[in-house]
C-alpha cells in the first residue's frame, strides 16, 4: 500500500505542479477568453457555446451537433473541404465539435511549430463555415446512421429513456443532442446556418487555450479574428429540475441481457456539496463492482457516478446490465441504504482520496483534457473551481461524505430495457429514509 502511494504521489505532484498559477482570463473585444500557459507544445483551442439544448425545440433536436460538425468539418467559404482538410493534414492540426445538454464546443488541437497556420484555419472554419450543401447532406446522413444505431443499442437507447423519464419529454434535458433519425430528417442546411449565426456570438461564448504560447501573441489573433464575432444573445439557462419521487419506467426488448438505469438529483459542482458527492458515488461504484461483479457475478459491468459532463441539473446513476434485474436492483439499493445507516468507512474515504486525485491528474496530462476541464469549470461557475480542486478532495471529512450521500439518495427514477416478464413493479426498490437521531453525522 505505501509503494502504490508513493507511485501515486509521484504522477500527482508534477502534474499538479503544471497546473497551479498559470490560468489567466482577459477580453478581447468583448470575448472572454481564458489562457493556460503551458511547457506543452501540443496547443488545445476550444470555443465552448452556452445554452446546449436549450438553444433549439424538440423538433430540431441534432440542428447544433450537426451545425458543429459541418463548420468544423465541411470546409469556410475560401476553401472547400478537401483543401481545407489537406492544409489541416500537412500540419497536423485536427478540428471537431462536441454537444451535450448544457453547451457545446468548437475544438482544434496543433503543435507549436504550426500554431501560425493553425490559428487562420481555425478562425476561418469559426468566422466563416461554408455550409456546403453536398457536405450538408452527407453529414446528415451520417448522423441519421448513428441515430438508428443508438436506438438499437441497448446503452445509448436507454441512457435516452432515462433521461426523458427523470427530466420529462417537454423538459430541455429530454432532448437527443445528437438528434433522433426523425429530427435528423426533417433537418435543411437553412436550419443550420441560422442555428449557427444565432449561438456563436460574443454573449454566448468563451474561448480556452492551452499550451506554450504567448499571451500577447494569442490577443493580436483574436483581435484580428475571433474579436470580430458579433455579440449575438446572452446564454439560455435550463431551469433546475430535481429528482424528488422515485418512479419507474419499463420497455420491452428482446435482448439476452437486461439494461437498468437509475438517476438521483446531485448538487452543482459550485456548492460545497459538489466535491464530496463527486467522491461519495466513486466509492459506491467501488463496492457495487465488488458486490455485484466480484462476489455475486450478477453483472460485467456495474457502475455508478455522478453525471460531471453536465451543469444545470446534475444527477448521479447507478448502471448494471444483468440477467437477474430482481436481485441486482436489490443489492444496488441495499448498499445505497448500509451506507445511509452506517456511514462510510474511514479507509474508503482515505484510500478514494489519494486515487481520485491521481486519476483526476492522469487525465489531464493533454492539452485537449486540460481546455476541456477548464471550460466545464468555468461553466460550473468559475474556471479558478478546478485550481484548487486537490484542496477540496483533501479536505472532505466522513461527516462530509455521510451527509451528502444520505441527502441526495432519496428518490430513484429507475429506467428498464429488457423483458418484461422478469420484473414487476416491486421489483424497483426505493432507498430508506433515516431518522435524524440515527444518521451517522
Amino acid at each position: 500500500m505505501k509503494r502504490l502511494f508513493a507511485i501515486g504521489l509521484a504522477l500527482l505532484l508534477p502534474a499538479a505542479a503544471l497546473l497551479a498559477g498559470n490560468t489567466t482570463e482577459f477580453y478581447v473585444d468583448g470575448l472572454k477568453v481564458i489562457h493556460r500557459q503551458s511547457p506543452k507544445d501540443v496547443i488545445s483551442v476550444r470555443l465552448f457555446v452556452q445554452g446546449g439544448s436549450a438553444n433549439y425545440s424538440k423538433a430540431k433536436e441534432g440542428v447544433e451537433a450537426l451545425a458543429f460538425q459541418v463548420a468544423m468539418q465541411g470546409g469556410t467559404k475560401s476553401m472547400d473541404k478537401v483543401a481545407f482538410q489537406t492544409a489541416a493534414e500537412k500540419i497536423g492540426t485536427s478540428f471537431g465539435s462536441n454537444t451535450t445538454y448544457d453547451y457545446g464546443d468548437l475544438s482544434m488541437t496543433c503543435i507549436k511549430a504550426f500554431w501560425d497556420e493553425s490559428w487562420k484555419l481555425f478562425s476561418d472554419a469559426v468566422l466563416n463555415p461554408a455550409f456546403a450543401s453536398s457536405e450538408f447532406e452527407t453529414m446528415r446522413a451520417q448522423a441519421i446512421a448513428t441515430a438508428k444505431g443508438n436506438e438499437s443499442d441497448p446503452d445509448a437507447h436507454l441512457r435516452n429513456l432515462a433521461m426523458v423519464h427523470s427530466f420529462g419529454a417537454d423538459n430541455d434535458y429530454g432532448k437527443i443532442p445528437s438528434g433522433s433519425v426523425k429530427s435528423l430528417e426533417g433537418l435543411s442546411l437553412g436550419d443550420l446556418s441560422s442555428h449557427y449565426a444565432s449561438v456563436v456570438g460574443k454573449k454566448n461564448v468563451f474561448l480556452v487555450v492551452v499550451g506554450n504560447i504567448d499571451a500577447k501573441d494569442l490577443k493580436a489573433k483574436i483581435e484580428a479574428t475571433l474579436g470580430n464575432l458579433p455579440d449575438g444573445n446572452s446564454p439560455k439557462v435550463i431551469k433546475r429540475t430535481l429528482i424528488t419521487e422515485d418512479g419507474h419506467y419499463i420497455e420491452e426488448r428482446d435482448i439476452a441481457t437486461n439494461y437498468i438505469r437509475g438517476l438521483m438529483t446531485a448538487p452543482r459542482m459550485n456548492t460545497p456539496d459538489g466535491v464530496p458527492m463527486l467522491v461519495a458515488m466513486n466509492i459506491l461504484g467501488d463496492r457495487y463492482f465488488e458486490e455485484l461483479r466480484t462476489k455475486r457475478s450478477l453483472s460485467y459491468a456495474p457502475s455508478a457516478f455522478y453525471a460531471r459532463s453536465v451543469v444545470n441539473n446534475p444527477y448521479n446513476v447507478i448502471y448494471i446490465s444483468t440477467q437477474d434485474p430482481k436481485q441486482s436492483m436489490q443489492v444496488m439499493v441495499e448498499e445505497i441504504n448500509k451506507i445511509k445507516k452506517d456511514g462510510f468507512e474511514a479507509s474508503e474515504l482515505t484510500n478514494t482520496k489519494q486515487s481520485f486525485l491521481t486519476y483526476y491528474y492522469m487525465e489531464l496530462e493533454t492539452s485537449a483534457s486540460q481546455t476541456n476541464s477548464i471550460g466545464m469549470a468555468e461553466l460550473n461557475g468559475g474556471w479558478e473551481m478546478g485550481e484548487d480542486f486537490t484542496d477540496k478532495v483533501n479536505a472532505i471529512t466522513l461527516n462530509d461524505l455521510n451527509r451528502v450521500f444520505d441527502t441526495y439518495t432519496k428518490a430513484i427514477k429507475w429506467t428498464y430495457l429488457g423483458k418484461k416478464a422478469d420484473v414487476d413493479v416491486a421489483d424497483f426498490p426505493k432507498p430508506i429514509d433515516i431518522p435524524a437521531k440515527n444518521k451517522p453525522y
